[in-house]
């Protein structure tokens, strides 16, 4: 398994700026988390993407910088197009979606940008949105969804055979996209397995997205093998759990985490099903908060929020177990992604985060377990 941080947590969207961050930022957690090497799962804008697949000294500045600091690349993500950091993101960061050509071709410079990047022994990921939003797709939308990643597929293997790099992309189920959970996803991929390379494509499993769906992670990671379909990336990540939604207590400290940037799907685990609501104000004012709820707010991996809230961490533990026991791992990527850091309760202008040890304490946590599940010392 390989251990990376995401960069999304950074708002970085030029080559200078991901230079300046790696340099002020990915390195410097490096050593912080004491590790010899770090993977950084790079978010590259769309426009960064395509100047790095189409210039020939842009890549070489960009390898450079992640010699100088001890890092590597062995996954993307490239489910946010640009603007990840704006003010407001929310229903944004699906945009464009696989109807739309410039994903295609976002996607494609991100793998050739990629296979210049890969260590000399390292498969490749590239995480990517569930298609779209679910609110109008329909059977053209799907058409031409599927017509899209059948091309991807053909440059993957162009690429495989130009260069001898493998890179796979790996379709992140996300609540209240087209593919909200991974049975969607499973039964997605299995009905288009006829014309999707799924050599070149698998899962991004979510390790937060599974939690607010509510899945038993070892019931979804075993369909998902039952399948013949390959987990290619696992984001490390955890949701915020409230047992009481309707307690005052609750009530005050889960609204603590409205915030106007991204979007936070909310489920409620009612006895028919999960009853689901697209914003956590929407799940304030119209959940009937009589059963548990799960909130689409990456957290901490290794801080518990403050009771009575807490991390569904042991989702991520279970996923990990899970995966670990149906597939082999030497080339699964690990990725931890908390992006929300800039927009937790209590930060702001006066009260800024420290990136630095907070990704860190991240790292270190993920590293421990990671060590315990491959038989290492910790």
């Amino acid at each position: 398994m390989h251990l990376s941080y995401c960069t999304n947590v950074h708002p970085a969207e030029d080559l200078d700026g991901v230079i300046a961050q790696l340099h002020a930022a990915a390195g410097p957690i490096r050593r912080a988390a004491g590790l010899d090497l770090l993977g950084v799962g790079l978010w590259l804008s769309a426009p960064l993407a395509a100047r790095l697949a189409n210039e020939t000294a842009a890549p070489a500045r960009l390898r450079a910088a992640l010699g100088e600091e001890g890092l590597e690349v062995r996954t993307l993500n490239a489910f946010p197009y640009e603007a990840f950091h704006a003010e407001v993101v929310k229903l944004g960061v699906y945009r464009p979606d696989w109807t739309d050509p410039a994903r295609l071709e976002y996607t494609v410079d991100a793998a050739r940008v990629l296979a210049e990047l890969l260590p000399p022994d390292g498969e490749g990921s590239i995480s990517t949105l569930p298609l779209g939003w679910r609110e109008g797709w329909d059977a053209a939308a799907d058409r031409a969804a599927t017509d899209a990643l059948v091309a991807l597929c053909a440059e993957l293997r162009a690429i495989r055979a130009e260069t001898g790099r493998v890179i796979r992309l790996a379709i992140e189920p996300e609540p209240g996209c087209v593919l909200d959970d991974v049975a969607d996803t499973v039964a997605w991929l299995d009905a288009h397995r006829d014309r999707i390379d799924l050599e070149h494509v698998g899962i991004c499993l979510d390790t937060c997205h599974l939690a607010v769906s509510f899945a038993d992670p070892r019931t979804e990671v075993e369909r998902i093998a039952a399948a013949g379909i390959r987990i290619v990336k696992l984001q490390a990540s955890a949701a915020l759990h409230v047992e009481h939604p309707g307690a005052p207590d609750a009530r005050r400290a889960v609204a603590e985490y409205r915030e106007d940037r991204y979007l936070h799907q909310v489920r409620e685990q009612a006895a028919s099903g999960p009853i689901r609501v697209d914003d956590l104000p929407e799940a304030l004012e119209a959940l009937p908060a009589s059963a548990p709820w799960r909130v689409h707010f990456h957290v901490p991996l290794h801080l518990e929020p403050e009771p009575p809230l807490r991390a569904t961490t042991e989702v991520l533990e279970a996923a990990l177990d899970a995966v670990v026991a149906v597939q082999p791992v030497d080339q699964l990527h690990v990725d931890v992604e908390t992006y929300t850091w800039s927009v937790l309760p209590g930060v702001d202008a006066d009260h800024p985060v420290d990136l630095v040890d907070g990704v860190a304490g991240e790292l270190r946590w993920a590293a421990a377990r990671l060590a315990e599940r491959q038989g290492q010392p910790a």
